[in-house]
């Protein structure tokens, strides 16, 4: 018996590959079992082991042409001699940093051209890389992708902080889920993006050394909340309807972006009855954030202020009054100052 590992130095997916039925041929007795009446036999030991007849010019760096013979989920066997091959790693197949399946690079039967990255004769193992046979895409990243540069990049991973962008292959960058949106509050960043869809970035941050990237993706658009934080200013009144009613408030919407809360309090009507969900009123800005996206409104405050001025109002008239001039209605006015300012402490 001729196993088919011993057939020949290179692999074979069958006998048939080399041998013909009733083919004579010389071998090599490696083994002999008498109590099974057993003889194993060897045809590629009757040549020298491929190894021993390697150039000895071949050395690491030196560039190298073979056939991809196995593949496996870590990488490539390469053959660039008959029985002699190398491993080109999924890592070597390609500068990117998001490692894939070796099918992803390669298929049995290609041809490629190689690098040699480790040879060890004595125990017969070679490494390879192809992704060494092009320029590495850091090099000159600094000119290619300078600060504040604007680019469009494919979205290859997510993680629960943010998403990778594949600018090109070799180069991706990490956009911050604070980065991704000006109005959006993100929490995960598949709320907004889907795996290979292409997307606009701005380089915020580049670190050569570590080979990192930082991108922003909002930033290629001008932050709303410049115009907003006018159009809502402090004190501008505004009418829409309630949204929602919510724990301890309510909210209302001004537009796509600007959803304000309403605290309990200041849904009071004038009638003493509570602003109810979809009634329109007049609400007034009593809170304006831009840093933190928060905008608190009041409709309470819209009549209150109303009721405070009528009382200063009246207080006026009757202190530049005489006191024996006050009306009956000077006084009740006094009276209702008085109770609004004990309200207000």
């Amino acid at each position: 018996m001729i196993h088919i590992t011993d057939l020949s130095w290179s692999r074979i997916n069958h006998p048939s590959e080399i041998l013909e039925l009733d083919q004579k041929l010389n071998v090599v007795i490696l083994d002999f079992d008498d109590n099974k009446s057993r003889i194993q036999l060897g045809l590629k030991q009757l040549s020298a082991h491929p190894w021993e007849q390697l150039s000895e010019g071949l050395k690491e760096g030196d560039k190298v042409k073979g056939k991809v013979v196995v593949i496996a989920d870590y990488g490539a066997f390469v053959e660039i001699e008959e029985g002699v091959e190398g491993l080109i790693h999924v890592s070597e197949m390609s500068w990117s940093t998001h490692l894939r399946s070796a099918q992803d690079f390669v298929s049995v039967g290609d041809e490629v051209d190689a690098i040699i990255l480790t040879l060890d004769r004595e125990s017969r193992k070679m490494s390879l890389g192809i992704k060494q046979i092009s320029p590495d895409p850091w090099t000159d990243i600094t000119s290619k992708y300078p600060i504040g540069s604007k680019h469009s990049g494919l979205v290859r991973n997510f993680t629960n902080f943010g998403v990778f962008i594949e600018l090109e292959e070799g180069i991706d960058g990490l956009v911050y889920i604070s980065d991704l949106s000006w109005t959006k509050k993100v929490k995960h960043p598949t709320e907004i993006l889907a795996l290979g869809e292409k997307i606009d970035v701005i380089v915020l941050e580049l670190d050569v050394e570590g080979r990192k990237l930082s991108l922003g993706h909002k930033q290629t658009t001008d932050n709303p909340w410049d115009k907003y934080e006018k159009e809502f200013a402090l004190d501008s009144s505004h009418t829409t309807s309630i949204t929602e009613i919510v724990d301890k408030g309510a909210t209302i919407q001004f537009n796509d972006d600007i959803v304000a809360f309403v605290p309990s309090r200041h849904l009071e009507k004038e009638d003493g009855s509570k602003l109810k969900k979809g009634e329109e009123a007049l609400f007034k800005i009593i809170e304006f954030s831009k840093e933190f996206k928060r905008v608190v409104a009041s409709h309470t405050i819209t009549f209150r202020e109303q009721e405070i001025k009528n009382v200063k109002r009246a207080a006026k008239k009757v202190a530049d009054s005489n006191a024996d001039k006050a009306t009956l209605g000077d006084l009740d006015a006094l009276a209702n100052l008085k109770e609004q300012m004990d309200s207000d402490n």
